[in-house]
């Protein structure tokens, strides 16, 4: 069996254990207990995100490719992480399950009262978490819902069984909730057959696929999979050029939290359909969902499928390019 095959093999075992664990820590007949949820209806829906390690050692991802929205954004030294939302289906076990960061409050304004779960932060966010519009759910507060998964070292190996804390999947696509739709494919444009965007430690590449008519993702430089073996696919992907600051906080080893501004306006790369989009961004507060529109001001509709939407920093810290 070549290298790939033995990789995908490891990563299909691993992620039938992830399910089995979760099986077996399940009470009675095994199924969620149900709770109270309600649809988008304009800004009163709810979704789960969960904030998720995008380390090499922390690969492959278990539960992503479920995932409605996927934010990827700029941590310490470089690194990138991922938050994941959920609302139109939620799968058993998501991970790895890392420590949010300030950024991840002033972008789930848009969501309403979102569900945020995350393995824990600096001590000194974790007030301004409290006080944030959400329900935090770390393990602190949800002990059951968290097990640490075989195979790999802490803090690697934290997972999630989301049907162990107070979400239930509405249906709705959580795209809705930012007052996005899919639609037909936009006029105009540039053909591309790929795009990448650095970070200074980290990198993600989509390449579209006609054949599955999804951008098939890459992290840095290697095909970015599931636990299954699956390849992670995005139907529609933004590419947003924001600011990138210090923030007032540090982590355990002393290196300054960036701070992505997600209010504000800019510039983006819309990629649909293998192609892209030259497009304006604006969110002129934290309360307003983000819109996205081409040059003649019409609003940009995506694909089906998932959203990945990548804070690309501004100024030389980070950048997005075609080949």
């Amino acid at each position: 069996m070549s290298a790939a095959g033995v990789k995908r093999s490891v990563g299909a075992l691993f992620g039938a254990l992830l399910l089995a664990m979760t099986a077996g820590c399940t009470g009675g007949d095994g199924s969620p207990s149900p709770h109270d949820s309600t649809s988008f209806g304009g800004r009163a829906g709810r979704v789960l995100a969960v904030k998720i390690d995008n380390v090499a050692p922390a690969r492959p991802h278990t539960g992503l490719e479920k995932a409605d929205v996927v934010y990827v954004e700029q941590v310490e030294a470089g690194l990138s992480r991922i938050l994941a939302v959920y609302s139109s289906e939620v799968p058993p076990v998501i991970g790895p399950v890392r420590s949010a960061r300030e950024t991840d409050l002033e972008l789930l304004r848009q969501f309403g009262r979102p569900v945020l779960a995350f393995s824990g932060a600096q001590g000194r966010l974790l007030p301004v978490i409290d006080r944030a519009p959400l329900d935090a759910v770390p393990p602190s507060k949800a002990p059951g819902a968290y097990f640490r998964g075989p195979g790999r070292p802490a803090p690697h190996n934290l997972y999630l069984r989301p049907g162990r804390i107070p979400f239930e999947a509405s249906g709705a696509d959580a795209v809705e909730a930012l007052g996005l739709k899919t639609g037909a494919t936009p006029s105009g444009g540039e053909p591309e057959d790929s795009r990448t965007v650095r970070y200074p430690s980290a990198s993600v590449t989509f390449s579209w696929s006609a054949g599955r008519e999804r951008w098939l993702v890459s992290l840095d430089g290697a095909p970015a999979r599931t636990s299954e073996g699956g390849r992670l696919g995005a139907g529609t992907v933004v590419v947003q050029e924001v600011t990138v600051r210090p923030s007032e906080f540090r982590d355990r080893s002393g290196n300054v939290s960036p701070f992505t501004e997600t209010v504000g306006a800019g510039s983006a790369v819309v990629l649909r359909d293998g192609r892209a989009h030259d497009v304006r961004w604006s969110r002129p507060s934290a309360d307003a969902d983000t819109v996205y529109t081409a040059s003649d001001g019409r609003r940009i509709e995506l694909a089906e499928g998932p959203l990945w939407i990548l804070y690309a920093p501004r100024g030389g810290s980070g950048s997005a390019t075609a080949p």
